[in-house]
Protein backbone atom coordinates (compact mmCIF):
# COMPACT_ATOMS: atom_id res chain seq x y z
CA UNK A 1 0.00 0.00 0.00
CA UNK A 2 1.37 3.40 -1.02
CA UNK A 3 0.00 6.40 0.84
CA UNK A 4 -0.15 9.32 -1.58
CA UNK A 5 -1.01 12.67 -0.02
CA UNK A 6 -2.07 15.80 -1.92
CA UNK A 7 -1.84 19.16 -0.18
CA UNK A 8 -4.86 21.36 -0.99
CA UNK A 9 -5.09 25.07 -0.17
CA UNK A 10 -7.12 28.14 -1.11
CA UNK A 11 -6.26 29.53 -4.53
CA UNK A 12 -4.44 26.44 -5.76
CA UNK A 13 -4.43 25.63 -9.47
CA UNK A 14 -6.78 22.70 -9.93
CA UNK A 15 -4.97 20.91 -12.78
CA UNK A 16 -1.73 20.97 -10.78
CA UNK A 17 -3.42 18.45 -8.48
CA UNK A 18 -6.03 16.79 -10.68
CA UNK A 19 -3.58 15.79 -13.43
CA UNK A 20 -1.20 13.92 -11.09
CA UNK A 21 -4.16 12.63 -9.07
CA UNK A 22 -5.63 10.98 -12.17
CA UNK A 23 -2.32 9.18 -12.73
CA UNK A 24 -1.26 8.29 -9.20
CA UNK A 25 -4.68 7.09 -8.07
CA UNK A 26 -4.33 4.36 -10.72
CA UNK A 27 -1.10 2.99 -9.26
CA UNK A 28 -1.86 -0.49 -7.86
CA UNK A 29 -2.24 -0.37 -4.07
CA UNK A 30 -2.41 3.42 -3.93
CA UNK A 31 -4.22 5.01 -0.99
CA UNK A 32 -4.83 8.65 -1.88
CA UNK A 33 -5.55 11.32 0.72
CA UNK A 34 -6.37 14.98 0.19
CA UNK A 35 -5.25 17.27 3.01
CA UNK A 36 -5.74 20.95 3.84
CA UNK A 37 -5.22 23.17 6.88
CA UNK A 38 -8.83 22.41 7.73
CA UNK A 39 -10.86 19.57 6.23
CA UNK A 40 -13.58 20.69 3.85
CA UNK A 41 -14.12 22.45 0.55
CA UNK A 42 -11.17 24.31 -0.92
CA UNK A 43 -11.63 27.05 -3.52
CA UNK A 44 -9.21 26.81 -6.46
CA UNK A 45 -8.07 29.67 -8.68
CA UNK A 46 -10.67 28.62 -11.26
CA UNK A 47 -13.98 30.47 -10.89
CA UNK A 48 -16.60 28.43 -8.99
CA UNK A 49 -14.43 25.29 -8.87
CA UNK A 50 -13.91 23.81 -5.42
CA UNK A 51 -12.21 20.60 -4.34
CA UNK A 52 -12.74 18.54 -1.22
CA UNK A 53 -10.00 17.87 1.30
CA UNK A 54 -11.23 15.10 3.56
CA UNK A 55 -8.42 15.51 6.09
CA UNK A 56 -6.83 18.30 8.09
CA UNK A 57 -3.07 18.70 8.52
CA UNK A 58 -3.34 17.34 12.07
CA UNK A 59 -4.88 14.11 10.81
CA UNK A 60 -2.03 13.14 8.47
CA UNK A 61 1.53 12.72 9.74
CA UNK A 62 3.04 10.29 7.22
CA UNK A 63 3.10 9.78 3.47
CA UNK A 64 5.01 7.70 0.98
CA UNK A 65 4.39 10.40 -1.63
CA UNK A 66 3.61 14.08 -1.07
CA UNK A 67 2.30 16.19 -3.96
CA UNK A 68 2.27 19.98 -3.58
CA UNK A 69 0.41 21.86 -6.35
CA UNK A 70 1.07 25.46 -7.33
CA UNK A 71 -1.23 28.46 -7.33
CA UNK A 72 -2.23 31.23 -9.66
CA UNK A 73 -0.98 33.63 -7.00
CA UNK A 74 2.41 31.85 -6.86
CA UNK A 75 2.03 31.56 -3.11
CA UNK A 76 4.96 30.49 -0.95
CA UNK A 77 2.78 29.80 2.12
CA UNK A 78 4.95 32.13 4.18
CA UNK A 79 1.74 33.47 5.70
CA UNK A 80 0.87 29.93 6.82
CA UNK A 81 3.96 28.73 8.75
CA UNK A 82 2.00 25.80 10.16
CA UNK A 83 1.62 24.44 6.63
CA UNK A 84 5.34 24.81 5.95
CA UNK A 85 6.12 23.04 9.24
CA UNK A 86 3.75 20.22 8.25
CA UNK A 87 5.51 19.88 4.88
CA UNK A 88 8.89 19.66 6.60
CA UNK A 89 7.60 17.00 8.97
CA UNK A 90 5.92 14.95 6.23
CA UNK A 91 9.05 15.18 4.09
CA UNK A 92 10.93 13.29 6.79
CA UNK A 93 8.59 10.33 6.22
CA UNK A 94 8.30 10.32 2.42
CA UNK A 95 9.91 8.20 -0.23
CA UNK A 96 9.10 10.95 -2.74
CA UNK A 97 8.29 14.62 -2.18
CA UNK A 98 6.98 16.32 -5.30
CA UNK A 99 5.62 19.61 -6.59
CA UNK A 100 3.87 20.91 -9.67
CA UNK A 101 4.32 24.37 -11.17
CA UNK A 102 4.79 27.03 -8.48
CA UNK A 103 4.40 24.37 -5.81
CA UNK A 104 8.20 24.25 -5.90
CA UNK A 105 8.22 27.74 -4.33
CA UNK A 106 6.33 26.22 -1.41
CA UNK A 107 8.90 23.43 -1.11
CA UNK A 108 11.59 26.11 -1.25
CA UNK A 109 9.94 28.17 1.48
CA UNK A 110 9.79 25.00 3.59
CA UNK A 111 13.57 24.75 3.26
CA UNK A 112 13.63 21.60 1.14
CA UNK A 113 15.38 22.88 -2.01
CA UNK A 114 18.58 24.39 -0.65
CA UNK A 115 21.36 23.58 -3.12
CA UNK A 116 19.13 21.36 -5.25
CA UNK A 117 18.20 21.61 -8.94
CA UNK A 118 14.48 22.33 -9.33
CA UNK A 119 11.96 23.65 -11.82
CA UNK A 120 8.77 25.69 -11.68
CA UNK A 121 6.50 27.71 -13.94
CA UNK A 122 8.65 29.64 -16.43
CA UNK A 123 7.39 33.00 -15.17
CA UNK A 124 8.75 32.50 -11.63
CA UNK A 125 11.83 30.42 -12.34
CA UNK A 126 14.23 33.01 -10.92
CA UNK A 127 12.33 33.05 -7.63
CA UNK A 128 13.68 29.59 -6.88
CA UNK A 129 17.04 31.23 -6.18
CA UNK A 130 15.58 32.95 -3.11
CA UNK A 131 15.28 29.53 -1.52
CA UNK A 132 18.75 28.40 -2.54
CA UNK A 133 17.53 26.17 -5.37
CA UNK A 134 19.22 25.87 -8.75
CA UNK A 135 16.62 26.75 -11.45
CA UNK A 136 16.43 24.21 -14.27
CA UNK A 137 14.45 24.81 -17.46
CA UNK A 138 13.27 21.22 -17.70
CA UNK A 139 9.78 19.75 -17.63
CA UNK A 140 10.60 17.35 -14.78
CA UNK A 141 13.62 17.61 -12.47
CA UNK A 142 14.70 14.85 -10.09
CA UNK A 143 16.89 15.76 -7.11
CA UNK A 144 17.20 12.73 -4.87
CA UNK A 145 13.75 12.04 -3.49
CA UNK A 146 12.42 15.43 -4.56
CA UNK A 147 10.78 15.69 -7.97
CA UNK A 148 9.62 19.06 -9.28
CA UNK A 149 7.54 19.66 -12.39
CA UNK A 150 7.29 22.75 -14.57
CA UNK A 151 4.01 24.57 -15.24
CA UNK A 152 0.59 22.99 -14.71
CA UNK A 153 0.36 20.30 -17.42
CA UNK A 154 3.88 19.08 -16.60
CA UNK A 155 2.38 17.55 -13.48
CA UNK A 156 1.07 14.68 -15.60
CA UNK A 157 4.59 13.99 -16.89
CA UNK A 158 5.90 14.09 -13.33
CA UNK A 159 3.21 11.70 -12.12
CA UNK A 160 3.92 9.20 -14.90
CA UNK A 161 7.64 9.40 -14.08
CA UNK A 162 6.79 8.74 -10.44
CA UNK A 163 4.37 5.92 -11.28
CA UNK A 164 7.20 4.16 -13.12
CA UNK A 165 9.46 4.48 -10.08
CA UNK A 166 6.76 3.16 -7.75
CA UNK A 167 5.23 0.38 -9.81
CA UNK A 168 7.48 -0.12 -12.83
CA UNK A 169 7.55 1.21 -16.36
CA UNK A 170 4.97 -1.22 -17.73
CA UNK A 171 2.40 -0.08 -15.17
CA UNK A 172 3.14 3.58 -15.93
CA UNK A 173 2.76 2.93 -19.64
CA UNK A 174 -0.61 1.26 -19.07
CA UNK A 175 -1.74 4.24 -17.02
CA UNK A 176 -0.63 6.60 -19.79
CA UNK A 177 -2.57 4.58 -22.35
CA UNK A 178 -5.58 4.33 -20.04
CA UNK A 179 -5.87 8.10 -19.77
CA UNK A 180 -4.92 8.47 -23.46
CA UNK A 181 -2.19 10.92 -22.65
CA UNK A 182 -0.82 11.57 -26.14
CA UNK A 183 -0.46 15.37 -26.37
CA UNK A 184 -0.99 16.85 -29.81
CA UNK A 185 -1.78 20.53 -29.10
CA UNK A 186 -3.26 22.65 -31.88
CA UNK A 187 -0.56 25.31 -31.42
CA UNK A 188 3.20 24.95 -31.01
CA UNK A 189 3.60 27.69 -28.38
CA UNK A 190 3.52 25.78 -25.12
CA UNK A 191 6.93 26.97 -23.93
CA UNK A 192 8.75 30.28 -23.78
CA UNK A 193 11.27 28.99 -26.31
CA UNK A 194 8.51 28.47 -28.88
CA UNK A 195 6.16 31.37 -28.15
CA UNK A 196 6.17 34.81 -29.76
CA UNK A 197 8.16 37.22 -27.54
CA UNK A 198 5.28 39.72 -27.56
CA UNK A 199 2.94 37.03 -26.26
CA UNK A 200 5.39 36.10 -23.52
CA UNK A 201 5.72 39.73 -22.44
CA UNK A 202 1.95 40.29 -22.36
CA UNK A 203 1.28 37.12 -20.43
CA UNK A 204 4.05 37.82 -17.95
CA UNK A 205 2.49 41.21 -17.22
CA UNK A 206 -0.81 39.57 -16.28
CA UNK A 207 0.98 37.09 -14.02
CA UNK A 208 2.99 39.74 -12.19
CA UNK A 209 -0.17 41.60 -11.25
CA UNK A 210 -1.33 38.71 -9.08
CA UNK A 211 1.79 36.79 -8.04
CA UNK A 212 3.11 37.22 -4.53
CA UNK A 213 6.42 39.01 -4.27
Amino acid sequence: MKKIVFLFYEGMTSLDAIGPHEVLARVPGAEVKRVARKAGLVATDATHLTLLAEHSLEEVSQADVLVVPGAGSATTMEDHPETLEWIRAIHQTTTWTTSVCTGSLILGAAGLLQGLPATSHWSVMDRLKKWGAIPMKQRVVESGKIITAAGVSAGIDMALTLAAKIAGEDVAKRIQLGIEYDPQPPFDCGSVAKADPAMVKALLATFESRFEK
